[in-house]
């Protein structure tokens, strides 16, 4: 076997899960043989000896194949195994139970909210969609894909903000399948033409699990994305977002404010209304009148009037900014600035004596300036209005279970500035805990611009985020990538997290 490739990790991403699902357990386990994927006619599998390559060519051989074995270490192949089997075979059995059966028969009305622990006499396809939504909870994945294609569907978790596919199912179930996530949601089964919003509450496993429910009809059929929220999780505080002592410090102080807007940039999934919910917990007291406008309500906060934007029916973000002001507010926040009407109703607001948070897509803090008068508001106003603009990311974390020390290569150590690089960096090495990631949870990566005179005469006279930034650097303001190297420093994440989220955004 010298003549083999070598392989030293096997991602989940690499392996075609289709493969596995007429495979036992101990058929792959006692040959130490996990197939990865069918590549130009030929059957690609990690092997650790002579068995492996030998099972290898007999399933090569059935499936029409030629065999094509890649070299692994033993400890790497049953590692693999057992962290895919182990999540995928509940599954798996259910997908035996529904082959053969008359699908059509799809489970009538679910009752809520009945614990899917106990729901284990029912429909196959209705059991399906439990261990689905159970194992989404049990991996803490934050969204359940359901994507159909020609041949078949495939389903794929979204765990620390990657996606990773976990079952293949066979054509036929695709109906079935999303048939029983609209019956849960309470959407039209009948509609198959238009997108469909729907939220469905359950308790999986003792917890409280709000979900939201999105599907868009495709070429291919319909294509469902749930998107999971645990209720007893709630809402952070500021103190457990990851801001680093400095940023948090001036960010209570802007929240201090009596008026004024306060912004939060970055792309989608990137937690900025995490942050707004942090800064809204903090707000948040007997004396004060807070209402928001959201789309959608993701957690309810108590004592916090929160309104959900219906475009269908005329409730945008700008005509329910304009009816809160008629409610009295102390603070306001609103899920988006996306417009212009928006964005004025929001400065009108901070000029007279309301505080206003909310939200932009902007890649950083500077940008946030320039966006806002793009969008056509007097730089005057903008000037006059704008406290702070918050810009921030999302990384994964090492994870605590399997992190190790290591010496950092010369990339590594060029891309944290040699007088900042320490002798040792830290990474995951892989275990069970993390899936094999080395990664568990996320945290978030900061950067605050305080509007300061100078800010303000430089915004007045239209100068560009790249001359704004400047300015603030050289008055003390750190970047993204200054928190980013201190978080890598300090081994809370990895150089190569920090490059996959945001390569190009911090090369300042």
């Amino acid at each position: 076997m010298k003549h083999l490739e070598q392989l030293t990790k096997i991602e989940d991403e690499e392996i075609e899960f289709s493969l596995l699902q007429d495979l036992p357990l101990h058929f792959v386990k006692g040959n130490l043989m996990l197939p990865l994927k069918i590549e130009n006619g030929e059957l690609v599998a990690a092997v650790s000896d002579n068995r492996g390559i030998s099972a290898l060519r007999d399933l090569a051989i059935k499936l029409e194949l030629k065999p094509h074995p890649v070299k692994a270490a033993e400890d790497i192949i049953l590692g693999a195994i057992n962290r895919i089997y182990s999540r995928t075979s509940k599954m798996d059995q259910v997908m035996g139970d529904i082959r053969g059966e008359d699908l059509s028969m799809i489970a009538t009305e679910f009752e809520s909210p009945k614990d899917l622990l106990e729901l284990t006499e029912e429909a196959p396809i209705t059991r399906l969609i439990n261990a689905l939504l159970l194992e989404a909870v049990k991996e803490r994945a934050s969204d359940i894909h359901v994507e159909p294609y020609e041949k078949g569907v495939e389903v794929r978790l979204r765990v620390d903000g990657i996606l990773r596919k976990i079952l293949s199912p066979p054509k036929i179930v695709q109906e079935a399948l999303i048939s029983r996530i609209k019956i849960i949601a309470n959407l039209d089964i009948a509609e198959k033409r238009l997108p469909q919003d729907g939220r469905i509450k359950l308790l999986v496993g003792g917890k409280d699990i709000d979900i939201r429910v999105s599907i868009i009809p495709t070429s291919l059929g319909e294509r469902a994305v749930l998107r999971l929220l645990d209720r007893q999780v709630g809402v952070m505080s500021l103190e457990t977002l990851g801001l680093s002592e400095s940023i948090l410090d001036s960010f209570r102080d802007a929240l201090s404010r009596q008026n004024g807007i306060i912004l939060v940039t970055g792309p989608t999934g990137s937690g900025k209304t995490t942050t707004l919910y942090g800064a809204l917990l903090r707000l948040n007291t007997e004396e004060r009148n807070i209402i928001t406008v959201e789309d959608p309500v993701e957690y309810q906060l108590s004592g916090i009037g929160q309104m959900h934007v219906n475009p269908k029916i005329g409730l945008t973000f700008a005509s329910g900014l304009r009816a809160i002001l008629r409610q009295d507010p102390d603070i306001m926040m609103v899920g988006e600035i996306r417009d212009l009407e928006t964005a004025e109703i929001a400065v009108h607001a901070s000029l007279t004596g309301h505080l206003v948070l909310s939200t932009l897509h902007t890649n950083d803090a500077p940008s946030a300036i320039t966006r806002l008068i793009d969008m056509g508001i007097e730089p005057f106003l903008v000037a006059s209005s704008l406290v702070c603009v918050l810009a921030q990311r999302l990384v994964r974390v090492i994870c605590p279970h399997c992190r190790e020390s290591y010496k950092p290569s010369a990339e590594e150590t060029a891309y944290l500035n040699s007088g900042k690089a320490p002798d040792v960096l830290y990474r995951g090495k892989g275990c069970g805990k993390c899936l094999g990631k080395g990664y568990h949870g996320r945290t978030g990566i900061y950067e605050l611009l305080e509007i300061t005179p100078e800010i303000r005469k430089m915004t007045v006279e239209r100068n560009d985020a790249q001359a704004i930034r400047s300015a603030a650097v050289s008055s003390g303001f750190k970047g993204l990538k200054d928190d980013a190297v201190d978080k890598v420093i300090r081994g809370i994440t990895t150089v190569e997290e920090i490059l996959r989220v945001t390569r190009k955004d911090m090369d300042e």
